[in-house]
């Protein structure tokens, strides 16, 4: 079977050799097929991806190498619709046979068909053209680069090319070489400004200019001194000011001679002009606001004239019959004050807090000067959006647990509520979740549940906290109470839910969040059900049990066994009174079990204990989180979030003042369940790097640690970390892996400790599919809780040598508004086996693992 399997590889690279050969197939006879751009700056290769797209032609795109759509362009004939009439007339009886079986019509058409042209097309459009060198393109390319070069001050500089045919038939590569000589610098730097406003703001500002003496020559930073001004201006009273205001006069020395290469700058800021570009308009001037109008519910028929009006803090409000909302609700969303100068970022972050307060639609803001003095009027339109809305959803999604998942809601929002633009939300949410076999028993899983949602537009607090978190910042308060009934994985359940979060951006790029109360209770519906759900833990524990079935023996268990095959007298511990039963007895003192098998016992005894008790989860925690990702586009950013967590301190402070109930383990209790308590740290951060607009390098590092003490000796399993998974490690199944170096004990594997490393190569193969290539590492461990097995612990630096390694590919489907992905994933390094074994001995179709997701994994 080996020897066949070899065989049939070396057919397939025998096969993709040949392909490879036919990539010439449609170059002409004096062309040839670009293979290569190699770049020289000064005799120096470069890789630079700036100067690398300055050359207009560039290879044919490759996947590791192998040209697909070059050749996939080379299988599509040239005449399909030639070569079919030339088939058909090609025996005299041949038409008329067709003809006679279809009909003269339809064999015409057949030459149009998919058989005949379609499938050409489909392939010249799927495919590539050869890149062939086109010479004139070349000399244009090193025209480009002469040009590029010159703009950062080697106006001397030179390039051309070179063409160099290969071994290989009409194939060859091109060396462009530059030769940049010496780069001019600029000697002394002058200003030329309109008016003496313009003129101080700037020599105020100088020490942020972009253009300096001494500096090389680069017009790239002229552009930006450009843009710097233009928003300093804006920012500084010059509420019309344009950039095409602003221009330099370049003059270059050319007395000295060519050793002493420099040049004489000008800074020109000029005064605007009128339309017809002949007369001097009134000259640049700083504007102060006299007055600032705001005209709330406002819209195309509103009579000004006729509305009312009130004073509040400087600004005037106008409104008809009663006003709506609270003035002070409305003015601290302008950032306009009288007597003040305009800026630019006010008028930004009125547009942005306006927005935020959800009540409003984007405001339309005009500002008119009144007089020469330098004063501003600014009228604030604001259209309201409806009082009541009706939203509904109904989505599909993919997670490590479901294969595929329908969810469905409803949400009713009603607006300003208390005439402050708060906003509530009232909404129900049902879902469906098909479950992965290799998970749970269950192949359905079910949601109910509900969320009253209540936002205020500012930090809801008995203090006041404007100087620390101004408006600017879109402060949000979030109040919200939800339950939800769970047939899931594991066993069912119910929780209640119950949030006070703050959120503030500093800026677009920054988030913080508070959530001063984040109280969550977990109750499990069907506790006596998990010996059931928990089928291997079922089966270690009935593995220990078969040791003691004699019932003349141990005639105490005799009622926790039934029969299970009586042909081989085989018996099984019933669920639920048998397995309590025997736990209950077994681990009584002076019962005769093996020391290690009582450990084992004691061990699941824990293990149930704690996935079937309820939790009352007691947390505050504080997240913060940045982004400079532009857009969707954007291939090229970080995201970074950090995380800290704290439950039950506050219910710890208040039994030292107020004695809880205890229970037999001695832990505090509320309305009769002990309350969780830990402290918990996260730290995640995703990088992109983008190769080129196709190629795409994606980086993801997962921290996380939760240590439970006080009231608790275990994390709940609902904050508990897992491994495993299309969005973690894609080589094991969720639930799967670890914890440590221990081979999938339990159904649903968790711990109170996680590392995870992602690294991901996305290249594209046809069109909207893409290809991936990945590598997965990281493990959960048990660390500072009540787990006492050495293999499923971390301990130190040297439990790092348990981080498993999974590697696969992927493909990808790109629908625009989301990503299918499939992924397949191989154990490269499974520390579940011995040390000997544990690179590449799972590493097989057989024990790899398929994923199916919805957008890329991080």
């Amino acid at each position: 079977m080996l020897k066949k399997g070899r065989a049939n590889l070396g057919l397939l690279l025998v096969a993709i050799a040949l392909f490879s050969c036919n990539a010439v197939k449609k170059v002409g006879e004096d062309e040839y097929l670009l293979t290569e751009n190699e770049i020289l700056i000064d005799s120096v290769k470069t890789k630079d991806p700036i100067i690398k797209n300055l050359i207009s032609q560039k290879p044919n795109s490759n996947i590791l190498g192998y040209p697909l759509r070059l050749n996939l362009y080379n299988l599509a004939k040239d005449n399909p619709d030639s070569l079919y009439h030339a088939w058909l007339n090609k025996k005299p009886k041949r038409k008329e046979r067709l003809t006679k079986f279809l009909s003269a019509k339809q064999v015409e058409r057949l030459g149009n068909s998919f058989l005949v042209t379609g499938y050409n097309d489909f392939l010249k459009n799927t495919g590539e053209a050869p890149v062939v060198i086109d010479t004139s393109k070349a000399r244009k390319s090193a025209e480009r680069l002469a040009a590029y070069y010159a703009t950062k001050g080697y106006f001397n500089a030179t390039a051309q090319y070179t063409i160099a045919p290969s071994k290989k038939e009409k194939r060859a590569s091109i060396s462009y070489k530059a030769t940049l000589r010496k780069p001019y610098f600029i000697d002394s730097l002058d200003t030329k400004i309109a008016t003496a406003e313009l003129d101080s703001i700037y020599r105020k500002n100088i020490d942020s200019s972009k253009v300096r003496a001494k500096q090389q020559f680069d017009l790239e930073k002229f552009n930006k001194e450009r843009e710097r001004l233009t928003t300093l201006y804006r920012n500084s009273g010059i509420y019309n000011f344009q950039e095409s205001s602003i221009n330099f006069d370049i003059i270059r020395d050319t007395i000295k001679g060519n050793d002493d290469q420099k040049m004489d700058i000008t800074l020109n800021v000029n005064n605007p002009r009128s339309n017809n570009d002949s007369i001097t308009a009134k000259p640049y001037k700083v504007h102060r606001f006299n007055k600032i109008n705001i005209y709330p519910d406002y819209s195309y028929d509103t009579d000004i004239d006729k509305l009312d009006t009130i004073q509040h803090e400087n600004y005037t409000i106008y409104f008809k019959d009663k006003l709506k909302y609270s003035p002070k609700a409305l003015t601290d969303a302008i950032f306009f004050e009288k007597d003040s100068v305009y800026r630019d970022l006010d008028y930004i972050r009125t547009n942005r807090q306006v927005t935020n307060l959800n009540t409003f639609r984007y405001p339309n803001i005009e500002l008119t000067p009144i007089d020469t003095l330098g004063l501003l009027d600014a009228d604030v339109y604001l259209a309201a959006r409806p009082k009541y809305s009706l939203d509904a959803s109904f989505e599909l999604t993919r997670s490590n647990i479901q294969q595929l998942g329908i969810g469905f809601g409803g949400s009713v929002i009603t607006r300003n509520v208390f005439g402050g633009a708060e906003t509530l939300s009232l909404s129900a949410r049902g879902s469906i979740g098909f479950l992965d076999s290799d998970i749970s028993n269950e192949s359905i899983s079910s949601e109910l549940g509900g969320d009253i949602n209540l936002t205020f537009p500012r930090i809801w607090f008995p203090f006041n906290t404007e100087k620390v978190i101004p408006y600017y910042m879109l402060p949000q308060t979030r109040l919200s109470v939800g339950t939800s009934f769970q047939n899931n994985i594991g066993l069912d359940r119910q929780s209640l839910n119950s949030v006070l979060s703050y959120s503030w951006s500093p800026t677009t790029l920054k988030k913080h969040n508070i959530e001063l109360l984040n109280i969550e209770f977990v109750r499990n519906t069907d506790v006596k059900d998990f010996f059931n759900v928990y089928n291997n833990t079922y089966d270690r524990l009935d593995e220990i049990a078969n040791l003691y079935q004699d019932p003349n023996e141990y005639p105490e268990l005799a009622s926790a066994f039934e029969t299970f095959d009586s042909e081989i007298d085989s018996l099984r511990l019933i669920i639920p009174k048998g397995t309590e039963d025997f736990i209950d007895t077994v681990t009584t003192q002076g019962f005769d079990i093996t020391q290690d098998n009582l450990e084992t016992v004691r061990s699941i005894q824990e293990r149930k204990d704690r996935l079937t008790s309820n939790n009352l989860i007691f947390t505050t925690n504080y997240t913060f989180s940045q982004n400079n990702r532009e857009n969707l586009t954007d291939n090229t950013f970080y995201s970074f979030r950090a995380l800290i967590e704290s439950a039950g301190n506050l219910l710890s402070l208040t039994e030292n003042i107020i004695p809880f109930e205890q229970n037999e383990n001695d832990q505090g209790l509320v309305f009769g369940v002990p309350y969780s308590q830990y402290i918990k740290g996260e730290l995640d951060y995703i990088k992109h790097w983008e190769l080129n607009p196709d190629n795409v390098v994606a980086f993801r590092g997962f921290v996380g640690l939760a240590v439970p003490y006080g009231n608790a000796n275990s994390i709940p399993f609902v904050r508990s970390y897992f491994a495993g998974g299309s969005n973690d490690n894609r080589a094991w199944n969720v639930y799967s892996l670890g914890p440590g170096k221990t081979d999938d004990v339990n159904d649903f594997n968790e711990a109170n400790f996680k590392i995870g490393l992602n690294l991901e190569y996305r290249f594209p193969i046809l069109g909207d599919i893409k290809g991936a290539l990945f590598a997965d590492a990281g493990n959960i461990w048990n660390v500072f809780d009540n787990v006492t097995d050495p293999d499923a612990q971390f301990n130190g630096i040297s439990s790092l040598g348990d981080m498993a390694l999974g590697s696969g590919f992927g493909l990808r489907y790109d629908l625009s508004y989301f990503v299918i992905r499939l992924d397949l994933g191989f154990k490269t390094y499974n520390p579940a086996l011995d040390y000997s074994d544990r690179w590449f001995t799972d590493f097989n179709l057989g024990e790899a693992v398929w994923n199916i997701g919805i957008n890329y994994p991080f």
